[in-house]
């Protein structure tokens, strides 16, 4: 029930206080981003974090000036694989294997059937894949924030090519997907924060098939 009445909370927080948000938590959401599930387990994206105000206020233009991005304690900017190359995949696969001590005949074949698909794919195909994976741990993101009573706003008004540009993201290979200013509320400010939460009523949002 912790976790429900957490998400009950939570909200869009459209205007945030400067407040910093202690390292701590930080680490706990950066952890909970870092362990959600990706197809195949290769994680094609990225996490960048800022609490450079000057950096901040450069990307503030790019995302239709709201007022989150120079308020935040931390921004996080989910940045995805632009492309699948062998470098990349092998990258993982080889990881996966230094971890685990061992080789396995099932999954260096999966390795090989990767290998064989992805980077043949168009680049256009592939991020939009690694986008959708991205967000799987976007969405860790915001629960493990409300889990630790920290504001987000799920950010998805903002310029990738601005971003990308502000944070050298082409020269990684990566692009900027989505964005998730983290902080605390500015209550006396913040035009949402007494609204009633609004969701489908259970019965118009889940189909049970038995």
């Amino acid at each position: 029930m912790e976790l429900i009445e957490r998400l009950n909370w939570r909200f869009a927080t459209k205007s945030m206080n400067g407040q910093k948000v202690p390292q701590d938590k930080i680490d706990r959401i950066l952890e909970a981003a870092r362990l959600a599930p990706t197809s195949s387990g290769l994680q094609p994206f990225e996490i960048i974090v800022i609490t450079n105000q000057e950096v901040k206020e450069r990307i503030k233009p790019a995302a239709w000036n709201q007022q989150q991005i120079t308020a935040c304690s931390h921004l996080l900017v989910f940045a995805a694989w632009d492309h699948y190359t062998e470098e990349r995949i092998n990258k993982m696969f080889d990881l996966t294997n230094d971890i685990r001590g061992f080789k396995n005949e099932g999954w260096e074949n999966y390795r090989k059937q990767l290998l064989d698909l992805y980077p043949n794919r168009s680049a256009k195909e592939n991020f939009h894949h690694t986008a959708k994976q991205a967000y799987i741990s976007f969405g860790a993101a915001i629960i493990a924030a409300a889990f630790e009573e920290v504001d987000s706003t799920p950010m998805e008004g903002f310029s990738p090519e601005a971003v990308d540009e502000i944070l050298n993201l082409k020269e990684k290979g990566l692009k900027s997907v989505v964005m998730l200013p983290l902080g605390y509320r500015d209550e006396d400010n913040d035009w949402l924060v007494n609204l009633a939460k609004v969701r489908k009523a259970k019965e118009d949002f889940i189909t049970e098939i038995k």
